[in-house]
Parts: structure tokens; sequence; C-alpha cells
């Protein structure tokens, strides 16, 4: 048996993420087909999706595409009921854009339009870059699936910080969803 084209694994990519209808998403983590290769989809570290290194201009491609896209333990794949295509991604295959202090919450958008709410199921984690010491802040979006937080989003994260005394010292973090999220020690307002 030959394996599909790459032509005709975008296809079926575009029909099984189409057939959630407009405000659901596709069961991917209830599907389990047979991995079929890979596709030459690159989702850049600044957000941008990629197919055989041109932009995929279409708004409506990428977020169709991020719908059906799932993070299994051997990569990131695109996945339909019958087919299962790893892509390459630089960083998190998400970017959040923007973030609403909505009474107690924090509800963030990302660039392919998903609305998270942070809390215990949707963690806001920052690790530091090991070459440069800068944050690199992430919140779970959903099935393992993370929108690294943009820089203007996080500084807006920072100024709403308060100082909380933790086993590691005085922390600055934020709350939302009844959870408090670290982003960074007291006084390191200059991020």
């Amino acid at each position: 048996m030959t394996p599909p084209s790459p032509a005709a694994g975008l296809e079926a990519v575009i029909a099984a993420a189409g057939s959630a209808g407009p405000k659901g998403l596709p069961p991917v983590h209830l599907w389990n087909p047979a991995h079929c290769g890979e596709i030459d989809i690159v989702i850049r570290r600044d957000g941008l999706w990629f197919h055989e290194g041109s932009p995929i201009g279409r708004e409506a491609l990428v977020r169709l595409f991020s719908t059906v896209l799932r993070k299994d333990p051997d990569g990131f794949h695109l996945v339909t009921p019958v087919e299962k295509m790893r892509i390459t991604v630089e960083d998190a295959p998400f970017i959040a854009v923007r973030v609403d202090q909505v009474g107690e919450d924090l509800v963030f958008q990302t660039n392919v339009g998903d609305a998270v709410t942070a809390g215990p199921e949707n963690v806001i984690r920052v690790e530091q870059d090991p070459a440069t010491g800068e944050p690199r802040p992430y919140i779970h979006v959903r099935r393992g699936l993370e929108a690294r937080i943009a820089r203007p989003v996080f500084y807006e994260l920072v100024e709403l910080a308060k100082e909380r005394q933790t086993a590691e010292g005085p922390t600055l973090g934020v709350e939302s969803g009844g959870a408090f999220f670290p982003v960074g020690p007291a006084g390191a307002h200059q991020l």
C-alpha cells in the first residue's frame, strides 16, 4: 500500500477539522490512526504556520488545522480518524496574544482563536531561556498543547502580579481560577 500524498493528507485534515462544526473541536484525543509520515508544515516560534516553505496566508485554514493538532510522546501531529502526520513545531504551537481580567480570572486569547481561562487545568508556567536568562512564559491551552505568552501580554501579567511568600522566597505571581502562578522573583519587575 502506498502512503497518501501530502496533498491528499491535507485534504483529509481539512475534512476532519471541518467535521466538528463551528463551535466544537474534533475529538482528536479519541482518534488512533496509523502514522502516515511527515508533512512539511512548520509552526515557527513567532506563531506563523508554513507549508512547504511558504506561509499559510489564510487565517481560517490555520485555525482549522489548529483544531486537529495533537501532541503525542513522539511529537506534534495533524490527526484525522484515519491518518496521523507529524509536523514541526519550533516552540509552542500557539501564541497568547491577549489577556483580560474577568472577575478573579485571567482569560487569554490565542492567535488561533482559543479563549483559555488560567487555572488548575490551564497552568501558566515561566521558564528561563538558558542562553539569555529571559523569561519564556506559557499557558496550557488544551490536551498538552501550550501557547507561548507574547511579550506584551507577559508585561501585562507582571503589572497585575502581587508579591507572595513561597517556599522559594518572595515571589511575584498572578491568581486565576483559584490558583497562584509565579511569574518571577519579587523585585524582578524589570523583565
